[in-house]
């Protein structure tokens, strides 16, 4: 029998049927050292790392221009906020989200979920680690655990940098709404923290995408392409008016909807909208995801 030929029975007869799964899996602590293992994997990777000290340059790049000129060039491309950046350092933190959410925090979602499965598949870790007695359901919840967190590490960067930054260059003071309706700074910051993790939860639809391509493939980068592609398309069919039927269920549609947090009254449906879509994103291509990952053949 060649060394091909007895892959698959090599696979077969590895221990990772259901019974020694279920007893690793019951271990104490088992799934938890699991997931602080990718965490230190996804984490602990320099090209990681560099994306997102570079995305740590943006807010304080924007506050420097800004600083420097004393005026927004960029008053008429977007919301209020951005105008308001330099009479108030909180808007520094939107302003800079606002900026990356289009492409940059995409393409950082892209790395991290697409490299999730097919970076271990390309390097032949995926298979050996898949011997061992680990559940593929808890495996893959792994993988999404880490790569949720890449993602929401990316956007507290960006939230914390300009914060500071703002602070600094243009001070944090009582913050006036796009209303036009002044709150004090507290209310203000309770607000921002709430762009912040509404942009945070905005991703995690795209995060199951690139997951699900991460399955399909052992080319990292074709799954990052894959699901950067997905959100350019989502973002292109949001802007043609014929097909404004399809726009509120669009992966991208809802993206910018937090500014209705910098209003005076919140409209509160159209934020649940926003986060009900991405939820049926995520299960639609986590469930995806989880059927290839829990019956594709791995043989690299």
């Amino acid at each position: 029998m060649s060394p091909a030929d007895a892959m698959p029975a090599a696979m077969s007869a590895a221990p990772t049927d259901a019974v020694p799964a279920e007893r690793w899996s019951a271990r104490p602590g088992a799934f938890g050292r699991l997931v602080r293992a990718e965490l230190r994997l996804v984490l602990g990777r320099r090209r990681n790392q560099v994306l997102i000290v570079g995305l740590g340059f943006v807010p304080l790049l924007l506050g420097l221009v800004l600083f420097f000129t004393q005026h927004s060039e960029l008053g008429g491309q977007g919301p209020g906020f951005i105008a308001q950046a330099t009479q108030n350092g909180l808007f520094l933190v939107v302003a800079s989200l606002f900026l990356c959410l289009p492409f940059l925090l995409p393409l950082t979602v892209a790395i991290g979920s697409g490299d999730a499965v097919a970076g271990e598949a390309s390097t032949g870790t995926l298979r050996y680690l898949l011997l061992l007695p680990v559940d593929r359901t808890r495996l893959l919840v792994a993988k999404a655990a880490g790569a949720l967190t890449f993602a929401a590490v990316a956007v507290l960067m960006i939230a914390i940098v300009g914060l500071i930054t703002g602070g600094v260059l243009f001070g944090l003071r009582e913050v006036v709404l796009l209303s036009g309706t002044t709150v004090p700074l507290v209310d203000g910051m309770v607000r921002v923290a709430g762009v912040v993790a509404y942009i945070g939860l905005s991703l995690t639809g795209l995060v199951a995408v690139g997951l699900f391509f991460s399955t399909l493939t052992e080319v990292p980068v074709a799954a990052m392409a894959a699901t950067v592609v997905v959100s350019v398309v989502s973002a292109v069919l949001d802007s043609l008016g014929a097909l404004s039927a399809i726009h509120p269920y669009l992966l991208t549609h809802h993206w910018f909807d937090f500014a209705e947090l910098l209003r005076l009254e919140i409209d509160w449906g159209t934020i649940a909208s926003g986060l009900g879509v991405q939820a049926a994103w995520v299960v639609v291509f986590g469930a995806a995801a989880w059927a290839r990952f829990t019956q594709a053949d791995i043989s690299s």
